[in-house]
């Protein structure tokens, strides 16, 4: 198999070489073996590798060493982006500093809803947008030239998103009693997955975004004038959201193969 990935055989499954990519990752004989078959095997790609390697030499070397980077482990390189650390951690600041405040500062509207719930069930979706964009990503072509650069490597973003924003707002309305997350967190997956079933066709981000936007406009905005729980996400409404969940993920199933051409 190896040696079939050294001459760039197009008869390999996009499975087998996605399974065969993430061994090598991790399997240091493995990639000396994938070395040796290029190198027998592939004798152009070889010397196309040594000539641009005798080109890049001598900048490299008038560049000198870069500056030392802070440890950053690899697992986390495998499930975010470079740039979508901050991202996350500004999102997750934001949801609790507005929550504090909710709770702190008297209702500036008529109600007593907490001005955070209407935006709750839509707040992943900015981690989501983020996850798989040309603009954000640095190595967006690089990494979307993989065979791992479908289905699988958007999830483990997106569950990264899920893992910051989820529990922050968790916590969040658990210390301040402003809000349950029996009215946001189904929604809230609910849109996750509906997003990443649109992406399918238009793009995440895209998806991301016209969700996050519509949502505001006919949902949130109305809420924060009135000052009362939208309707959409009184408890009767759980089912519907349920579904929704449960229709989004069915379409990603179904769409699946369609993510690595976006």
């Amino acid at each position: 198999m190896i040696a079939d990935y050294a001459r760039g055989d197009t008869a390999l499954p996009a499975d087998t070489v996605w399974a065969l990519e993430a061994h090598l990752e991790t399997c240091a004989p493995c990639r000396g073996r994938l070395a040796d078959s290029v190198a027998t095997g592939a004798p152009g790609i070889a010397a196309l590798v040594d000539t641009v390697r005798a080109g890049l030499a001598p900048q490299l070397d008038a560049a000198g060493r870069p500056p030392a980077r802070r440890f950053r482990p690899r697992w986390v390189s495998a499930w975010l982006t470079p740039v979508l650390t901050p991202w996350l951690a500004t999102t997750a600041l934001v949801t609790l500093i507005a929550l504090l405040l909710a709770a702190l500062a008297p209702p500036l509207l008529s109600g007593t809803a907490s001005p955070v719930l209407p935006l709750a069930p839509v707040l992943p979706l900015c981690g989501v947008a983020a996850a798989w964009s040309r603009a954000l990503d640095p190595a967006y072509e690089l990494t979307a030239s993989t065979a791992r650069a479908g289905l699988p490597l958007l999830l483990r973003r997106t569950t990264a998103v899920l893992l910051v924003v989820v529990p922050a707002l968790l916590a969040g309305g658990r210390l301040t009693g402003t809000m349950t997350a029996a009215q946001w967190l189904l929604p809230s997956l609910a849109f996750t997955s509906t997003a990443l079933a649109l992406g399918s066709v238009v793009g995440v981000t895209r998806a991301a975004v016209g969700l996050a936007a519509a949502w505001g406009a006919l949902v949130a905005a109305p809420a924060w004038v009135s000052g009362r729980v939208p309707a959409a996400l009184q408890p009767e409404q759980l089912p519907l959201w349920g579904l929704l969940l449960a229709l989004g993920a069915g379409a990603v199933v179904v769409r699946r193969n369609a993510y690595p051409t976006l």
